[in-house]
Protein backbone atom coordinates (compact mmCIF):
# COMPACT_ATOMS: atom_id res chain seq x y z
CA UNK A 1 0.00 0.00 0.00
CA UNK A 2 1.32 3.66 -0.97
CA UNK A 3 -0.45 6.52 1.09
CA UNK A 4 -0.52 10.08 -0.62
CA UNK A 5 -2.28 13.12 0.05
CA UNK A 6 -4.96 15.57 -1.88
CA UNK A 7 -5.22 18.43 -1.71
CA UNK A 8 -8.98 19.48 -2.20
CA UNK A 9 -9.90 22.93 -4.32
CA UNK A 10 -10.89 24.75 -1.07
CA UNK A 11 -7.64 23.82 0.57
CA UNK A 12 -8.81 20.32 2.72
CA UNK A 13 -6.27 17.58 2.86
CA UNK A 14 -7.32 14.04 1.43
CA UNK A 15 -5.61 10.92 2.70
CA UNK A 16 -5.36 8.67 0.22
CA UNK A 17 -3.99 5.25 -0.55
CA UNK A 18 -3.14 3.30 -3.72
CA UNK A 19 -3.02 -0.79 -3.75
CA UNK A 20 -2.67 -3.36 -6.01
CA UNK A 21 -1.14 -3.80 -9.84
CA UNK A 22 -0.09 0.00 -10.65
CA UNK A 23 -0.55 -1.46 -14.25
CA UNK A 24 -3.98 -3.09 -13.41
CA UNK A 25 -7.61 -1.99 -14.83
CA UNK A 26 -8.25 1.22 -12.44
CA UNK A 27 -10.92 1.01 -9.63
CA UNK A 28 -11.78 4.19 -6.87
CA UNK A 29 -13.33 3.17 -3.76
CA UNK A 30 -15.32 5.24 -1.64
CA UNK A 31 -16.46 4.31 1.91
CA UNK A 32 -19.92 5.55 3.56
CA UNK A 33 -20.89 7.56 6.18
CA UNK A 34 -18.70 7.77 9.83
CA UNK A 35 -16.55 5.29 7.86
CA UNK A 36 -13.08 4.77 6.61
CA UNK A 37 -10.82 3.46 3.46
CA UNK A 38 -10.39 0.87 5.91
CA UNK A 39 -13.84 -0.36 5.30
CA UNK A 40 -12.80 -1.75 1.69
CA UNK A 41 -9.45 -4.44 3.22
CA UNK A 42 -11.66 -7.64 2.07
CA UNK A 43 -11.00 -5.79 -1.34
CA UNK A 44 -7.86 -4.38 -1.37
CA UNK A 45 -6.13 -7.51 0.49
CA UNK A 46 -7.86 -9.97 -2.04
CA UNK A 47 -5.68 -11.48 -4.00
CA UNK A 48 -7.36 -11.98 -7.21
CA UNK A 49 -8.24 -8.32 -7.12
CA UNK A 50 -4.63 -7.51 -5.97
CA UNK A 51 -3.42 -8.90 -9.08
CA UNK A 52 -5.50 -7.61 -11.52
CA UNK A 53 -6.37 -4.34 -10.58
CA UNK A 54 -4.94 -0.71 -9.26
CA UNK A 55 -7.11 0.48 -6.37
CA UNK A 56 -7.58 3.59 -5.01
CA UNK A 57 -9.27 4.66 -1.62
CA UNK A 58 -9.28 7.58 0.09
CA UNK A 59 -11.03 9.12 3.56
CA UNK A 60 -13.96 11.13 2.74
CA UNK A 61 -13.71 14.58 4.22
CA UNK A 62 -14.14 14.58 7.91
CA UNK A 63 -13.47 11.18 8.15
CA UNK A 64 -10.39 8.97 8.79
CA UNK A 65 -7.06 10.62 8.67
CA UNK A 66 -8.56 13.43 6.15
CA UNK A 67 -9.22 16.88 7.21
CA UNK A 68 -12.24 17.42 9.59
CA UNK A 69 -13.84 20.99 9.13
CA UNK A 70 -16.73 21.52 11.29
CA UNK A 71 -18.12 24.26 9.15
CA UNK A 72 -21.17 23.21 7.73
CA UNK A 73 -20.53 24.75 4.12
CA UNK A 74 -17.81 23.01 3.63
CA UNK A 75 -19.87 19.83 3.54
CA UNK A 76 -21.66 21.11 0.41
CA UNK A 77 -22.16 19.63 -2.63
CA UNK A 78 -19.58 21.07 -4.88
CA UNK A 79 -17.23 19.81 -2.63
CA UNK A 80 -17.70 16.45 -2.77
CA UNK A 81 -17.63 15.87 -6.71
CA UNK A 82 -14.39 18.20 -6.41
CA UNK A 83 -12.91 15.85 -3.89
CA UNK A 84 -12.98 13.05 -6.21
CA UNK A 85 -12.11 14.38 -8.84
CA UNK A 86 -8.77 15.80 -7.41
CA UNK A 87 -8.25 12.22 -6.30
CA UNK A 88 -8.60 10.94 -9.60
CA UNK A 89 -6.24 13.53 -11.11
CA UNK A 90 -3.41 13.46 -8.05
CA UNK A 91 -3.71 9.48 -9.08
CA UNK A 92 -3.14 10.26 -12.77
CA UNK A 93 -6.44 7.75 -13.36
CA UNK A 94 -7.33 7.59 -16.99
CA UNK A 95 -10.97 6.28 -17.01
CA UNK A 96 -11.62 4.20 -13.05
CA UNK A 97 -14.60 1.87 -12.32
CA UNK A 98 -15.89 4.36 -9.31
CA UNK A 99 -17.32 1.97 -6.39
CA UNK A 100 -19.45 3.66 -3.76
CA UNK A 101 -20.92 2.33 -0.83
CA UNK A 102 -24.14 3.93 1.38
CA UNK A 103 -23.05 8.27 1.23
CA UNK A 104 -20.83 7.64 -1.33
CA UNK A 105 -23.73 7.59 -3.70
CA UNK A 106 -24.03 11.41 -2.90
CA UNK A 107 -20.41 11.79 -3.63
CA UNK A 108 -20.65 10.39 -7.06
CA UNK A 109 -23.74 12.03 -7.76
CA UNK A 110 -21.92 15.27 -6.79
CA UNK A 111 -19.12 14.22 -9.11
CA UNK A 112 -21.46 13.53 -11.91
CA UNK A 113 -23.53 17.00 -11.71
CA UNK A 114 -20.08 19.00 -12.10
CA UNK A 115 -18.04 16.74 -14.24
CA UNK A 116 -20.46 13.83 -16.27
CA UNK A 117 -19.33 10.15 -16.74
CA UNK A 118 -16.97 10.65 -19.27
CA UNK A 119 -14.15 9.99 -16.78
CA UNK A 120 -14.94 6.89 -15.64
CA UNK A 121 -15.26 3.29 -17.24
CA UNK A 122 -18.55 2.41 -14.95
CA UNK A 123 -20.22 2.75 -11.53
CA UNK A 124 -20.68 0.57 -8.96
CA UNK A 125 -23.46 2.09 -6.27
CA UNK A 126 -23.55 -0.04 -3.01
CA UNK A 127 -26.47 0.03 -1.19
CA UNK A 128 -25.81 3.56 -2.21
CA UNK A 129 -27.81 6.60 -1.47
CA UNK A 130 -28.11 8.34 -5.03
CA UNK A 131 -31.46 9.84 -3.89
CA UNK A 132 -32.56 11.50 -0.14
CA UNK A 133 -35.92 9.57 0.27
CA UNK A 134 -37.49 9.03 3.70
CA UNK A 135 -39.38 5.89 2.38
CA UNK A 136 -35.74 4.33 2.30
CA UNK A 137 -34.30 5.38 5.21
CA UNK A 138 -34.30 1.69 7.52
CA UNK A 139 -34.55 1.72 11.33
CA UNK A 140 -31.02 1.18 11.97
CA UNK A 141 -30.72 5.41 11.21
CA UNK A 142 -32.34 6.01 14.45
CA UNK A 143 -29.03 5.74 16.17
CA UNK A 144 -27.87 9.26 14.39
CA UNK A 145 -29.08 11.37 17.02
CA UNK A 146 -26.76 9.64 19.37
CA UNK A 147 -23.73 9.78 17.41
CA UNK A 148 -23.95 13.70 17.38
CA UNK A 149 -24.17 13.85 20.92
CA UNK A 150 -20.82 15.74 22.93
CA UNK A 151 -21.41 12.85 25.94
CA UNK A 152 -19.10 10.45 25.35
CA UNK A 153 -20.94 7.30 26.62
CA UNK A 154 -23.72 8.48 24.68
CA UNK A 155 -21.76 8.69 21.31
CA UNK A 156 -19.94 5.73 21.47
CA UNK A 157 -22.60 3.45 22.28
CA UNK A 158 -25.07 5.08 19.57
CA UNK A 159 -22.35 4.69 17.37
CA UNK A 160 -21.68 0.91 18.46
CA UNK A 161 -25.62 0.09 17.35
CA UNK A 162 -25.03 1.83 14.05
CA UNK A 163 -22.33 -0.12 13.54
CA UNK A 164 -24.15 -3.52 14.36
CA UNK A 165 -27.18 -2.32 12.16
CA UNK A 166 -24.70 -1.91 9.03
CA UNK A 167 -24.97 -6.31 9.44
CA UNK A 168 -27.16 -8.74 9.38
CA UNK A 169 -24.17 -10.87 9.07
CA UNK A 170 -21.83 -9.58 11.51
CA UNK A 171 -18.00 -9.19 11.62
CA UNK A 172 -15.68 -11.16 13.48
CA UNK A 173 -15.02 -9.45 16.91
CA UNK A 174 -11.75 -8.28 15.86
CA UNK A 175 -12.77 -6.54 12.66
CA UNK A 176 -15.62 -5.11 14.79
CA UNK A 177 -13.28 -3.09 16.86
CA UNK A 178 -11.24 -1.89 14.06
CA UNK A 179 -14.59 -0.39 12.61
CA UNK A 180 -15.59 0.78 15.70
CA UNK A 181 -12.24 2.26 16.34
CA UNK A 182 -12.59 4.23 13.12
CA UNK A 183 -15.46 5.18 13.49
CA UNK A 184 -14.79 6.75 16.78
CA UNK A 185 -12.39 8.97 15.04
CA UNK A 186 -15.40 11.26 13.06
CA UNK A 187 -15.75 14.28 15.40
CA UNK A 188 -19.83 14.50 16.32
CA UNK A 189 -19.71 18.18 14.96
CA UNK A 190 -18.15 17.00 11.58
CA UNK A 191 -21.18 13.80 11.97
CA UNK A 192 -23.48 16.70 12.31
CA UNK A 193 -22.43 18.69 9.10
CA UNK A 194 -22.03 16.01 7.13
CA UNK A 195 -25.87 14.84 8.09
CA UNK A 196 -26.69 18.44 7.29
CA UNK A 197 -25.47 18.89 3.77
CA UNK A 198 -28.43 19.56 1.34
CA UNK A 199 -30.68 16.52 0.09
CA UNK A 200 -29.84 14.56 -3.20
CA UNK A 201 -32.81 14.94 -5.22
CA UNK A 202 -31.90 11.86 -7.22
CA UNK A 203 -31.59 13.96 -10.42
CA UNK A 204 -27.53 12.64 -11.45
CA UNK A 205 -28.71 9.41 -12.11
CA UNK A 206 -30.24 10.87 -15.76
CA UNK A 207 -26.98 12.27 -16.60
CA UNK A 208 -25.05 8.88 -16.55
CA UNK A 209 -23.88 7.68 -19.46
CA UNK A 210 -21.63 4.71 -18.40
CA UNK A 211 -22.51 0.80 -17.56
CA UNK A 212 -23.63 1.04 -13.58
CA UNK A 213 -24.26 -1.88 -11.45
CA UNK A 214 -25.87 -1.58 -8.38
CA UNK A 215 -25.64 -3.90 -5.28
CA UNK A 216 -27.63 -4.35 -1.94
CA UNK A 217 -28.39 -6.41 0.69
CA UNK A 218 -31.85 -7.38 1.08
CA UNK A 219 -31.65 -7.42 4.82
CA UNK A 220 -30.38 -3.80 5.01
CA UNK A 221 -31.70 -1.45 8.07
CA UNK A 222 -30.01 1.58 6.93
CA UNK A 223 -30.65 2.17 3.51
CA UNK A 224 -34.01 -0.39 2.40
CA UNK A 225 -33.34 -2.09 -0.63
CA UNK A 226 -36.14 -0.05 -2.26
CA UNK A 227 -33.52 2.53 -2.63
CA UNK A 228 -31.33 0.21 -4.94
CA UNK A 229 -34.18 -0.67 -7.16
CA UNK A 230 -35.06 2.46 -7.78
CA UNK A 231 -31.22 3.39 -8.46
CA UNK A 232 -31.27 0.72 -11.14
CA UNK A 233 -34.87 1.50 -12.56
CA UNK A 234 -33.87 5.00 -13.39
CA UNK A 235 -30.47 4.45 -14.82
CA UNK A 236 -31.08 2.68 -18.31
CA UNK A 237 -29.23 -0.27 -18.67
CA UNK A 238 -28.16 -0.94 -14.87
CA UNK A 239 -27.91 -4.32 -13.37
CA UNK A 240 -28.99 -4.95 -10.31
CA UNK A 241 -27.37 -7.57 -8.08
CA UNK A 242 -29.44 -8.37 -4.63
CA UNK A 243 -27.54 -10.18 -1.77
CA UNK A 244 -30.14 -12.38 0.11
CA UNK A 245 -29.70 -12.31 3.95
CA UNK A 246 -27.19 -9.52 3.59
CA UNK A 247 -27.66 -6.32 5.14
CA UNK A 248 -26.00 -2.43 4.87
CA UNK A 249 -22.10 -3.90 3.81
CA UNK A 250 -22.52 -6.49 1.04
CA UNK A 251 -18.62 -6.23 0.09
CA UNK A 252 -17.44 -7.41 3.63
CA UNK A 253 -20.35 -9.64 4.41
CA UNK A 254 -19.78 -11.80 0.80
CA UNK A 255 -16.55 -10.58 -0.12
CA UNK A 256 -15.97 -13.55 -2.22
CA UNK A 257 -19.40 -12.80 -4.03
CA UNK A 258 -19.55 -8.98 -4.32
CA UNK A 259 -15.33 -9.14 -5.50
CA UNK A 260 -16.59 -11.72 -7.99
CA UNK A 261 -19.36 -9.48 -9.51
CA UNK A 262 -16.74 -6.35 -9.04
CA UNK A 263 -14.01 -7.50 -11.37
CA UNK A 264 -16.51 -8.94 -14.09
CA UNK A 265 -17.93 -5.58 -14.34
CA UNK A 266 -15.16 -4.01 -14.49
CA UNK A 267 -13.73 -6.04 -17.24
CA UNK A 268 -16.90 -5.37 -18.97
CA UNK A 269 -17.29 -1.72 -18.65
CA UNK A 270 -13.45 -1.64 -19.89
CA UNK A 271 -14.81 -3.58 -22.96
CA UNK A 272 -17.79 -2.15 -23.45
CA UNK A 273 -15.40 0.99 -23.64
CA UNK A 274 -12.16 -0.09 -25.77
Amino acid sequence: MKSFSVAAPDGVVLAAQEWGNPRGAEIVLIHGFNQSHLSWLQQVNDPALAADFRMITFDLRGHGASDKPTARERYAHQNWGDDLAAVMRAAELRRPVVVGWSFAGNVISDYVRSFGTSGVAGINFVAASAKADPAFFGPGRNNFPGMFSDDLATNIDSTRGFLRACFARQPEEDAFEIMLAFNMVVPPRVRAAVAARPPNPGDALARIECPVLVTHGVEDQILLVGLSKFTASAVPGAKLSLYEGVGHAPFWEDAPRFNRELAQFIDNANRNQA
